[in-house]
């Protein structure tokens, strides 16, 4: 017997179950197999004295700007903490006042870090290098440029001037209240290293702002973060200083950092004989090598080791970072430059052409 009462379809509901389950299906679907493809940004802006290039990958442009703004901010900070030249920065008015109460973290650990390799290197890499480099820099009031001396006139400044240096001379007060001090005459330069730490903290910053592929370039001191999209490296070549068009070799990351020192580029006298980089043991430019690069976990570590390694030259430059976890170097000689020096596991990173060469 019929109540009379019409009997409901069992589609009818479930059927706004089944609409949201198929509308969730598809998005994922959508999402897995049609998601926007990540499209390459890059920004260059001129800071530290060379050319510095941003580029990350992203999905969505106003995000990608906004990532990479806040890569060349953090940067600017760290200038802001580590220039010599800007007298509101504190390792310039460290150098003035040979003390520097209450300084921040990061200058603190940048010194701490100097220090570190000044050890590691056995002198090699300094920043207490400012009295040396002063000697040699142009000076418009000097009637006779230091490198237009006699080396017997110029032995006596350069002997004066070394024994001012030595990072591992420095003090860190921990405090309360915290402070740096600077024995008598010292003064510093960063330059050395600043720029590899500037690098490591514009990628910290891309990290954080949710970015998964970067390259940060500051004039040679290149820091990468999760290698290109689809899991290929980034591939880098190190030019011939000869040749621009002739890559001497080229190399492949995913994560990490590659810096690479040479004095081909910059010099103190007109007549290019006076390369930028000194070696702090003898007072005059480092000519062991032509160039050296370093691959390293940081670009703190591969900026500060590439100088170092480049003072010290093929043999005993390979024997410091074979002696490191984690780094390899690549140093061509000075004389020949076509005689190129490896560390033990460079092949790692080394992209080799399929005849060898």
């Amino acid at each position: 017997m019929s109540s009379g009462r019409p009997r409901r379809n069992p589609f009818v509901r479930w059927w706004p179950i089944l609409l949201v389950a198929l509308l969730t299906g598809a998005f994922v679907v959508d999402r897995v197999l049609f998601s926007p493809s990540l499209e390459p940004y890059s920004d260059r802006r001129e800071m530290m004295d060379t050319w510095v290039s941003v580029t990350v990958y992203d999905t969505d442009d106003q995000h990608a700007r906004v990532a990479i703004d806040a890569a060349f901010a953090r940067m600017a900070e760290v200038v802001s903490v580590a220039s010599i030249y800007d007298p509101e920065a504190e390792a310039a008015r460290l150098n003035a006042a040979g003390r520097l109460p209450s300084p921040s973290a990061e200058l603190v650990r940048l010194i701490d870090r100097s220090i570190l390799f000044y050890t590691v290197s056995r002198g090699a890499f300094d920043v207490a290098i400012g009295p040396l480099l002063a000697l040699w820099r142009y000076d418009p009031e000097a009637d006779v440029q230091f490198w237009e001396l006699s080396p017997e006139a110029q032995q006596a400044p350069i002997a004066a001037a070394i024994a001012l240096g030595g990072a591992d001379r420095i003090v860190i007060h921990d405090g309360p209240p915290a402070e740096i001090v600077l024995p008598p005459g010292m003064s510093i330069d960063l330059g050395g290293i600043a720029k590899g730490y500037a690098v490591d903290q514009a990628l910290d910053a891309l990290d954080r702002a949710g970015i998964d592929h970067a390259l940060v370039n500051a004039g040679g001191d290149i820091g990468v973060l999760g290698g290109r999209p689809g899991g290929e490296p980034w591939e880098i070549a190190l030019r011939d200083s000869e040749d621009d068009s002739k890559p001497v070799a080229q190399f492949a990351l995913t994560d990490g950092a590659i810096a690479t020192s040479g004095n081909y580029l910059r010099y103190y006298d007109p007549n290019a004989q006076v390369g930028h980089i000194m070696d702090p043991r003898t007072g005059y430019s480092a000519h062991a090598a032509s160039s050296a690069t370093v691959i390293a976990p940081t670009c703190t570590e591969a900026d500060a080791l590439a100088t170092a390694v480049f003072v010290l030259g093929p043999a005993d430059g390979i024997e410091l970072v074979d002696g490191l976890d984690k780094v390899e170097a690549m140093v061509l000689g000075y004389e020949d430059p076509t005689m190129i020096a490896r560390s033990r596991h460079l092949d790692r990173y080394e992209i080799r052409e399929k005849d060898g060469a």
